[in-house]
């Protein structure tokens, strides 16, 4: 199993419209994606470390493949669909991980 997790790193004076995100692109990729995304989760950040901070990151999406191929046939044929979509709800440019899920 295979984790795609997108940070959207938090910015002073940067937007980041979650509900948006929740309600409108998420939706949009999990249909997109079908069956070969196992699960999708998003964190919205709440604050740092220290009482008062600002959260490292405005939000993280996690989604789950059962392999790196079945996310690359998913995914690339609409990567540029999704991308086109960032500007509705942020001006952040996301950091993306993949992982493999160990536990």
């Amino acid at each position: 199993m295979i984790k795609i997790t997108a940070l959207y790193p938090y910015e002073e004076g940067k937007r980041f419209d979650i509900d948006y995100y929740c309600n409108s692109h998420v939706p949009m990729v999990a249909r997109t994606l079908g069956t070969a995304c196992k699960s999708i989760s998003i964190d919205a950040g709440l604050a740092g470390r220290a009482p008062g901070s600002k959260p490292p990151f405005f939000a993280m999406a996690h989604m789950l493949f059962e392999s790196m191929d079945v996310f690359r046939a998913a995914f690339a044929p609409h990567a540029a669909e999704f991308s086109k979509d960032g500007p509705n709800y942020t001006d952040v440019s996301p950091l993306m991980q993949i992982s493999e899920v160990r536990l």
